[in-house]
């Protein structure tokens, strides 16, 4: 099956893709391209998924970089291709021929480019790396390559919608403590429940951060199982485990 991938506007000029569940070898509930090593799936299976997500950006699958995702604010240069996943959730870089692949599952894959200096980016933001401050590092690490913030265009990928991220009490009171004008990323919900706006936060965050251009690509990973996977539906399944999206830019 052929892989699908979307693609976003903003990046047109460079090779791109966020990359659907679609035409990967994984079966059972990692059914499609699962390219998450964390997960519980058949390590061999999950090769296969990310050497065809490599052939698709036309690099080695050595030349996939990807990092130890922890919901941090951490950033890391990629200068080489390399077998290692250092631990970070963003990296950068301005060598040709290394595709940088983010992987989520309701979280936003974030990818950057500044053409005209040939920098590239790619983070994974959920709602505590966003809050942290994870887009506007990638950005501080996108300049010291060479990049414009000016110049940068950003694309928010497929990830959770407002309408199906229930939050409680306690999450809104976090980003209040921070500001209160992040107050508008919350609509109320049943009882004492909110419903968070990550796509809206990101790009609050991205324009910010002084980027040129962004923009959310839309799709929401909870409500179209046939192409996303997503923690939060597996949560709401009681599944024990769940596959992992691709997001990857290349220069």
């Amino acid at each position: 099956m052929t892989l699908e991938t979307l693609t976003a506007d903003t990046l047109s000029d460079l090779h791109h893709g966020f990359f659907t569940r679609k035409g990967g070898a994984s079966l059972g509930i990692y059914d499609g391209l699962n390219c998450g090593v964390g997960s519980s799936d058949i390590p061999e299976t999950v090769v296969i998924n990310r050497a065809r997500v490599a052939e698709w950006m036309n690099v080695d699958p050595l030349a996939l970089a990807g990092v130890h995702q922890h919901h941090s604010a951490d950033v890391v240069t990629i200068t080489k291709a390399t077998s290692k996943r250092p631990k970070a959730d963003a990296m950068v870089t301005n060598q040709k021929g290394i595709a940088l692949g983010i992987l989520t599952a309701d979280c936003q894959p974030v990818l950057f480019a500044e053409v005209e200096a040939g920098v590239v980016g790619a983070a994974h933001a959920g709602w505590k790396g966003a809050l942290n401050g994870v887009l506007s590092n990638t950005v501080k690490a996108m300049e010291a390559l060479g990049a414009k913030r000016e110049n940068i265009s950003a694309a928010i990928g497929p990830c959770i919608s407002q309408r199906a991220y229930e939050v409680g009490p306690e999450f809104f009171e976090d980003f209040i403590a921070q500001d209160q004008d992040f107050a508008r990323f919350f609509a109320n919900g049943q009882e004492d429940r909110m419903q968070f706006d990550l796509s809206g936060f990101g790009l609050h965050m991205l324009r910010d951060a002084g980027v040129g251009k962004a923009e959310w690509i839309g799709h929401c990973t909870y409500a179209d199982e046939a192409r996303f996977y997503s923690y939060r539906r597996t949560t709401h399944r009681k599944e024990p485990d769940y596959g992992r999206l691709i997001s990857v830019i290349r220069l």
